[in-house]
């Protein structure tokens, strides 16, 4: 396979699960996710492949091919996890990006095993990407790469896309290795967001903290710089399987199962539900808190109502996640303490992960989703709960700090942070009529129809590949100078 990948994804995580065979031995199941599902056409059309860790511990595998994708496995050690993911990724630029919602740590240690891994995953690129291939890099794991592979190899088309918010200047400024981020994210020649705003505050970091000239949605780099491609930025929101999420919700037995949901609730009036990662960026202790002044204000009443709280287990290593879930078990007990009765309780709360099925059957069961997120890059949920009401029912409540809100504007928004703000709008979904929920499940499914994660996929590729990947004219470094 060496040098003859036209098409190169590179990504923290192979897009397969381990599974264990039948017969005992290990082995890999392609894992669900709305990103392998849009780019699988392109690879199967093009010799492409897959770069990424594999999800084992100090394990060297070769390439191996998984339902039509060749897959290039990265090796991580138990010490790489530690600094390199839980590290530097997770506990510093995770939390710088989501505005600082808990402190960032900055660590030399974990950023000289950040810079190792991007370059290990650099390398793995390199040994296949065949001449003029284009290469994706997705996400704040591998900001590093574009500048690597740029260096190495010019003749490569790069893009790269963050899945998650980029701060602003102000909050960027923190980081003490900001330039050597930024000029690795300038080595591409594409660099997607999720919002125009997050798009421009790259662009106004990169003007700031380096050599940096930018002009619209492009960077130019000084003449002494060592990179010379022109970088372009741009929002290209990523989105769902539409189609999947539509038929799976006309299922027989999933619309079966929802109805066996709402029967086990004592089929309650209202069902409202939360769908998060038990992330502290999720907003789910503000939610908790608006439901239960609002059972505290007997505007909702035991029986009547209830939410269910899935909250799917996370990074429970990290000191902020452990302390983040034993808040909001404590609030759960709270409120279960106080407002339920022997008959009926007012929140189910599940630690658990779901599969896509049991999933669109609590969106079904579900008449309004809560997603109240203090800072989320786009939040796939609220627009999966929109494309399973083919019915035209349901009310999505929706914080204005998800790159959702740019697109779903007919939900409810809220802004999370405001708790009397917060219970009016849910209240204002509780009460909505028919009517108007219909109108506006139309309008968000129309949408969603249109943008679907396919064409997100081909809107950023058909970008990419109509820039040319050239130097800086010298005379307009000249003219700059």
């Amino acid at each position: 396979m060496a040098s003859t990948s036209d098409f190169v994804v590179v990504a923290n995580r192979l897009p397969v699960d381990r599974v264990t065979n039948p017969d005992g031995t290990q082995g890999f199941q392609r894992a669900p996710g709305g990103l392998v599902t849009a780019l699988e056409p392109v690879m199967s059309a093009s010799e492409g492949a897959w770069v990424g860790w594999h999800g084992g511990i100090d394990e060297e595998l070769d390439s191996f091919d998984k339902d039509g994708i060749h897959l290039v496995p990265v090796p991580l050690s138990e010490d790489d996890l530690e600094l390199y993911y839980e590290g530097f990724s997770n506990s510093t630029l995770w939390p710088l990006y989501h505005d600082v919602i808990v402190p960032p740590s900055y660590h030399r240690t974990w950023w000289d095993r950040y810079q190792k891994i991007n370059q290990r995953f650099a390398d793995a690129v390199l040994r296949i990407a065949a001449p003029n291939a284009t290469v994706w890099v997705h996400d704040y794991q591998l900001q590093l790469v574009p500048r690597l592979l740029r260096l190495a190899r010019p003749d490569l088309k790069i893009g790269f896309f963050l899945h998650i918010p980029f701060p602003a200047a102000s909050l960027f400024a923190q980081l003490p290795w900001r330039k050597q981020i930024l000029q690795g994210l300038a080595g591409a020649d594409l660099v997607g967001f999720q919002r125009e705003t997050d798009a421009t505050n790259f662009l106004r970091s990169l003007r700031r903290f380096t050599d940096y000239q930018t002009k619209g949605r492009e960077a130019t780099p000084s003449l002494d710089n060592d990179l010379q491609n022109i970088c372009r930025a741009d929002a290209h929101p990523i989105s769902i399987d539409y189609e999947q999420i539509q038929r799976l919700s006309r299922d027989p037995q999933i619309i079966a199962r929802a109805a066996q949901i709402r029967h086990e609730l004592g089929n309650p009036k209202t069902i409202m539900l939360g769908v998060d990662r038990l992330d502290y960026t999720k907003g789910i202790r503000h939610r908790l808190k608006a439901y239960g002044e609002l059972l505290a204000d007997e505007q909702l009443h035991a029986g009547e109502v209830c939410l269910i709280q899935v909250a799917s287990p996370s990074r429970e290593n990290v000191g902020s996640y452990m302390e983040l879930r034993d808040q909001v078990e404590l609030m759960v007990g709270q409120i279960t303490g106080q407002h339920d009765t022997l008959s009926h309780t007012t929140l189910r709360y599940l630690h658990h992960s779901y599969p896509l099925r049991e999933m669109i059957s609590l969106y079904l069961a579900a008449d309004v989703l809560l997603v109240t997120a203090l800072r989320d890059g786009m939040n796939l949920v609220a627009k999966e709960y929109v494309a399973a009401h083919q019915d035209g029912r349901g009310v999505l409540v929706l914080s204005e700090f998800t790159g959702a809100a740019d697109q779903l504007t007919q939900s409810v928004l809220v802004n999370p942070h405001d708790i009397d703000g917060m219970k009016v709008k849910i209240m204002e979904a509780v009460n909505m009529d028919e009517a108007e929920q219909a109108k506006r499940m139309k309008r968000m499914n129309h949408h969603l129809e249109e943008f679907d994660v396919a064409g997100w996929s081909d809107r950023f590729l058909s970008e990419l590949a109509d820039i040319n990947s050239k130097s800086v004219p010298a005379k307009e470094n000249v003219a700059r100078t």
